[in-house]
């Protein structure tokens, strides 16, 4: 008999209302200063590119990504933090991506904490490049943290 050590498969798909509730509760899980359920609400309200990653119809990771006038800004990504480490985060940054070049997006932003090491390895490897500072900007354990702005090149010029 052989046992079958394989993960089970997940996939994407929109959130929806019904998701909120798992999402804040890894939200919460995951970050020391974390998005609240009414963050999210409104996200969905305002028709922001909000996905889910789910297996065995369980909420494992998400992202939402804002787009207008030509540009996309990563707002969240997250991973539960039982499933991190095993390619999540990129998975989800990369559908994240491809819905902006979906949406003819020339240009794709977001913000870092600098001591987010592990984000900002994964987004200079898919081809972020720093072009700024926000001083202050994120909540901080004793008082606030900088945020590192990023942007990515995603048409080229015609």
């Amino acid at each position: 008999m052989v046992a079958n050590l394989q993960e089970p498969l997940s996939s994407f798909r929109a959130m929806r209302a019904a998701d909120l509730e798992s999402v804040a509760r890894i939200e919460l899980s995951a970050y020391p200063f974390p998005w609240t359920y009414a963050i999210f609400r409104d996200c969905l309200a305002a028709g922001y590119e909000c996905w889910v990653l789910e297996r065995s119809a369980e909420v494992i990771a998400y992202g939402v990504l804002s787009v207008a006038a030509g540009e996309a800004h990563v707002l969240n990504i997250c991973v539960a933090p039982a499933e991190q480490g095993r390619g999540h985060g990129r998975r989800v940054l990369m559908r994240l991506l491809d819905l902006a070049r979906w949406h003819r997006v020339e240009r794709a932003y977001l913000e870092v904490r600098p001591s987010n090491k592990t984000a900002i390895a994964l987004y200079h490897d898919v081809g972020f490049n720093e072009i700024g500072r926000r001083p202050n900007y994120y909540p901080a354990a004793r008082s606030r943290e900088d945020a590192l702005v990023m942007a990515m090149e995603l048409l080229s010029p015609e």
